[in-house]
């Protein structure tokens, strides 16, 4: 399993940016995160999609981010609205699949006030 992440920028405070991760290889009984890592600050996670579609969100993003699937299971968005300079961080994406766990590279976000 590959992960590729992507869509990335910088943008306004109250903005909008949709973030996408495409995955290759295998992705029957996928799960996926965004997890993000601001400057100075530990990696935490922002959005998950279960393999049975279920989705969960850190408390910081509820009401404005939205993690989704395409039908094909093959990219993840985590759609992002009325962002705020807080959100500014490098914008992960993680698989897990089986036990084992896969990451993507970065993609950073940049909102200014």
């Amino acid at each position: 399993v590959q992960l590729q992440a992507s869509g990335g920028g910088l943008v306004q405070a109250g903005r909008s940016l949709r973030l996408s991760c495409t995955v290759s290889g295998t992705v029957f009984k996928l799960s996926t995160d965004w997890y993000r890592q601001a400057p100075g600050k530990q990696r935490e996670l922002v959005a998950g999609i279960e393999s049975d579609g279920s989705t969960n969100y850190a408390d910081s993003v509820k009401g404005r981010f939205t993690i989704s699937r395409d039908g094909a299971e093959n990219t993840v968005f985590l759609q992002m609205n009325s962002l705020k300079p807080e959100d500014t961080a490098v914008y992960y994406c993680k698989a897990v699949r089986l036990g084992s766990t896969y990451w993507g590279q970065g993609t950073l976000v940049t909102v200014s006030s």
